[in-house]
């Protein structure tokens, strides 16, 4: 009898122990899946600050077109405005003249003259306030327009060199994975962005979430060239087929296969390297993002997604405005 409840005992104690994996597998999940909507939220913001940067830079180009139109139009404005004043200045000169003549001679039409020169004094002064005013004009407007140009000028330098920068790290990247592009990785620029991306025949065996040592090499050497750039933010992103995954355990579907196996990437990298963990994010995408409907390997995949950091850029917007 005793036998017996001792039996009983351990049988209870090692059927505790699947149940309480289980369930930290499903707090894991929930957490993943809370990061999940985190990182997705900030790659759709970081989205939209791009989009957002190229209009602005778009509407600063249009409004320094404009700002030069109109101060070259000014500046004709000007120069005629100044012929004209140096006219009426010389036909003033003769008035002048003719009525000293006249005093001295005692015309009768001493009135008539003096009228006549009293409207053209008024309208030479008319004509140098209006001058005044325009050239006061001209002096504020091409002002603005130099601080304007040197502002399009300073922006188009910082996009230009992230240009450069982007496409260097490219380069270095593709150096460092050539041993792979035959096994199923490939590296490109797209809209500023390098997208590297890793068939997942080359990471995973088929349903798992970890990486098998040939694929755990080329993440390391990835990240061997990430961890020395400082204005990047980087999002691991999980794909799927459409093969439907069901299974009582962890992952129980595409979406939390997508995600765990993102999750996964994103440790071995941080863990290999010494990546800033505040750049760096991952997220699943299950089976809805297809590269092409009739390859369901080149679906299974892993997408890291290389963006440069722009804030630099959105604060010399928002000091120009």
């Amino acid at each position: 009898m005793k036998q017996l409840v001792i039996f009983i005992v351990l049988g209870g104690l090692l059927g505790c122990v699947p149940i309480k994996k289980y369930k930290d597998l499903e707090a894991k999940y929930a957490q993943c899946q809370e990061e999940q909507a985190s990182y997705k939220s900030r790659a759709i913001d970081f989205e939209n600050q791009l989009k957002e940067l190229n209009v602005q830079t778009e509407v600063m180009r249009k409004g320094f077109e404009t700002l030069q139109a109109d101060t070259a139009r000014l500046g004709d404005e000007y120069r005629q405005l100044a012929v004209d004043l140096y006219k009426t200045k010389e036909l003033n000169k003769v008035l002048e003249d003719k009525y000293a003549k006249l005093l001295k001679s005692g015309s009768a039409s001493n009135a008539s003259l003096l009228q006549d020169l009293e409207a053209t004094r008024i309208e030479l002064q008319a004509k140098e306030d209006r001058l005044n005013k325009l050239e006061k004009e001209l002096n504020t407007r091409e002002r603005a327009l130099s601080q304007k140009e040197a502002r399009i000028k300073e922006l188009e330098s910082m996009l230009r060199n992230k240009d450069e920068a982007s496409k260097l790290l490219k380069e270095k990247i593709a150096s460092a994975l050539r041993g792979f592009t035959d096994k199923g990785i490939s590296v490109e620029e797209r809209d500023g962005k390098i997208y590297v991306s890793m068939e997942a025949q080359l990471l995973f065996p088929s349903g798992s979430t970890a990486v098998n040592p040939q694929g755990k090499k080329a993440i390391i050497d990835l990240a061997a060239v990430l961890e020395a750039q400082e204005d990047i933010d980087i999002l691991v992103e999980g794909h799927t087929d459409s093969d439907a995954l069901r299974s009582a355990v962890h992952p129980k579907d595409n979406w939390e296969l997508s995600v765990l196996r993102a999750t996964s990437v994103v440790k071995i990298m941080l863990g290999n390297s010494e990546m800033n963990p505040l750049h760096i994010s991952a997220s699943g995408r299950s089976e809805y993002q297809p590269v092409d409907p009739h390859d369901k390997a080149k679906n299974r995949r892993i997408e890291i997604i290389i963006t440069p950091d722009l804030s630099e850029l959105f604060e010399l917007i928002s000091n120009d405005e």
